[in-house]
This record gives C-alpha cells, structure tokens and sequence, in this order.
C-alpha cells in the first residue's frame, strides 16, 4: 500500500457499481430495503442434512435464479457460490451503467474473495466417496469445485478480454482484501475498472466446524448483546465496480462512495482467536493510508460475529484507535448471517449506501448492549445521518485483518468538510 504522504497527484477510486446477493435482498435497492427495514434472512437450513444437530438456523437465499443473470453460462456449469458472483458482477455492471462493449475495451482486474470456495459441492460427496477421492465424484460437479471459478466464472460470462482474475482465499476478510486489490490497481494505473468483492454459499463442512467449535446460535445472531450465543452462517455474494474519479464523471455516473483506504495485516497469534493489539494495528494503517483521523469517522461496520470472544476483544481494539466514545458501531451480520469471504464484501455495500443514503444501519436483535462491548450498536432500527467517512472491519481466522475506509466523493481531494 501507498504512503498518503507520498502521493503525487493521486487517482481517486470510487464505487459505481453494486452487485448484491443475500438473503435479506438480491440487487442494490432490495438490499438497500433490506438494512433500512432490519430485515433478517434467519431461517430453517434446507441447503444440506442438518439431521443430528440440536437446532441449524442459517441465513440461506431463497428463490434465487441464477438463470435469470447468465447470458452465456449454463446455471448448471458453475457451483453455488459461483453463480451468486457472477450474478452479483453482472448486477454490478448493470448498476453501474457501463455497457458491456466499453468494459471489454477496458484494462479490467476481478478479484473475489472466499472462505470455501465451492465446497458446497462437496457436501455430496459420501464418506465412501471421501476415502476413494475425487474420481468417483460426478465429472460435471467435479469440474465446479475449485475455487477459481468464482473470478473465472465472471471473466468468461462477461466476455472480458484484457483482464487479471484473482481469487483470494483469506477466509472472512478476504472481501475487504479483494476491494483494496481493486483500489491499488487502479491508482497504480494497472486497471481501468476492477470488479472485486466475495462469495459463499452455505456449506456443511463450515457449519459443522463453527458448531463444533460452540459458536453456532440456537436461533439469532446477536452482536454485542448481552446474552449473544454466536453466529448464524450464511451465503451470498457482493461485487462492487471500481473506477477512476475521473472516469466516472467523464461518463456521468453515480457514483455511491469513494475508496480513501484500507489497511492489512497479519498477526498469526492464534488458529481462532482474534488478537486485540493486531486489529486495532489494522484499523490505525488502514486510517493512515486513507489520510484521516479515529474523529472524522462517523460509523464503524465492524466484524461483529455475535460470539463471546470476538465482539468483547473487536470492541476493546476500537476503544484502543477511538477512546472512550468510540463512533456508532454497528454488524449487519445480525441480519445476513456469517456470510464467509462475503461477509466484508456485502458490509462494503452496506457502507456505501449507508453513505450515499445518508443513514446507519441498525444491529438488529438486539435486547441489551454487553457493558464489556460498550458500544452504540444502533440498536433494531435504521438512524439518519449524515455521512463523510465509514470504516468496515473484516476479521478472519488466523489473524488475517483488512480494514476499508470509505467516504462521500467530494469535489476536492479532501473528505472533511
């Protein structure tokens, strides 16, 4: 990452595109009802056998038709998890108002980050199966399964042709990871438009792990609450499209919030625990890279899983960057579930329409705030308000941190005003 202090006449990026699948609405203005209005997607899981667990509620999408965004693709060449990212692409393009000849004229990155890839295809493999390997897996499924297909899957419906395609694999941050990809290529002149979030659908494999581990809620998720029980997975996918400042404008777009910064890193303290010291480290890098100050944010998306360990120690991180009155805080996961390698993606969106909105959306279910959290969650309902600068954190297992900061495009290069 750059040193703001170092840049000569920097390229702004901004988001002009919003490509959403989830559970509490597909398409940006459905999602966007969906935050005002506190909608849960919290439901019964159907996505695999949950016999033998004494209760599996998830965040699973309904009704999704993945037909309905594919030109090109067969539905049933592409695993779960890549259709809701080529769908959320597609989305992203349409909203963005680029037609698709001028995007395949482009320098272009894809980048998608994930936690399991297509391991919702291999929930059908039978423990005979596991032990023979894969050749006894169906040829079709088989050719779905690595994890790739979730960028390259993209580049092939959309018909791009000088494009870079990544996938990042850095489990529940690996959204806020493939945002600040696209943000540094094209500052850095490397891409025109980048088309960069996450996907994830509902597996057992990971259901199982978090269930295993004690951190699964009988019912709710709830962040920052007193008598949370844990997370609720979930699935979906979120692309955001990237350009230039200056591109944007020269064609007229909207243009929903503009990328300031983001900060990565890596501490390794733990398989599973988060580490107070690394992350409020991250949110610090990520505030310096974005060249501003913990009192010129308005809100914080935080990671905000709903378990014991990570709400207390992500709360203490942000009392350590902010003090003692730390911005709202807020997790939409209350209302779409663990979302994976989505997760920071789909927070991403919520933050630009939060801003470009002007509104914050609420921590639902939520009864009473845990004193050790301490902190202004916007408790079941939306609150106006007026926008400059948001922060999205994004924790994963293993101590990978990525912090995003987004804010209202301004005319000037500053934020503040």
């Amino acid at each position: 990452m750059e040193n703001p202090e170092d840049r000569s006449g920097p390229t702004r990026v901004v988001v002009t595109g919003l490509g959403v699948v989830s559970s509490i609405g597909i398409g940006a203005a459905d999602f966007l009802t969906g935050l005002r209005s506190g909608r849960t997607g919290a439901k019964p899981i159907t996505a695999f056998d949950t016999d033998g667990f004494a209760y599996a509620n998830g965040c699973q999408i309904e009704d999704f038709d993945a037909s309905q965004w594919l030109r090109h693709t067969p539905a049933g060449s592409l695993g779960r998890a890549s259709q809701f990212s080529v769908a959320a692409a597609r989305m992203a393009v349409e909203d963005a108002g680029l037609p698709l000849d001028v995007l395949r004229d482009r320098r272009a990155l894809v980048s998608v980050g994930t936690t399991d890839g297509e391991s919702h295809d291999l929930d059908r493999l039978t423990e005979t199966e596991v032990r023979e390997g894969y050749p006894r897996l169906d040829p079709v499924v088989a050719s779905r399964v690595p994890a790739v297909r979730l960028s390259t899957s993209i580049v092939r419906e959309l018909d791009l042709r000088d494009v870079e395609t990544v996938t990042i694999p850095t489990a529940c941050a690996a959204g806020n990871y493939a945002v600040g990809h696209g943000y540094d290529a094209i500052r850095l002149g490397d891409a025109d438009v980048a088309l960069v979030g996450g996907a994830d659908a509902l597996c057992r494999k990971t259901f199982t792990g978090f269930y295993r581990l004690g951190t699964i809620a009988p019912e709710a998720c709830q962040p920052f609450d007193r008598n949370r029980r844990g997370i609720l997975t979930g699935e979906g996918a979120c692309i955001l499209l990237l350009e230039s400042l200056e591109s944007a404008r020269a064609r007229g777009a909207r243009i929903y919030a503009e990328v300031l910064g983001y900060g990565l890193n890596c501490d390794a303290h733990h398989p599973v625990a988060p580490d107070r010291d690394s992350i409020a480290r991250c949110m610090e890098l990520a505030q310096h890279n974005a060249g501003v100050k913990p009192e010129e944010i308005d809100f914080i998306s935080a990671h905000g899983t709903g378990t014991r360990a990570n709400d207390v120690t992500e709360a203490a991180a942000i009392r350590r960057v902010f003090g003692d009155r730390p911005p709202p805080t807020i997790s939409i996961k209350a209302m779409i579930g663990h979302t994976m390698g989505a997760a920071s993606a789909l927070a991403a969106a919520a933050c630009a329409l939060a801003i470009s909105e002007s509104f914050i959306p609420p921590t639902v279910n939520h009864v009473e705030t845990d004193p050790e959290c301490g902190l202004d969650c916007v408790p079941n309902h939306a609150r106006e308000a007026e926008l400059r600068v948001v922060q999205n954190n994004a924790l994963a297992f293993g101590g990978n941190n990525a912090v995003l900061i987004l804010g209202r495009c301004r005319p000037d290069a500053g934020v503040a005003a």
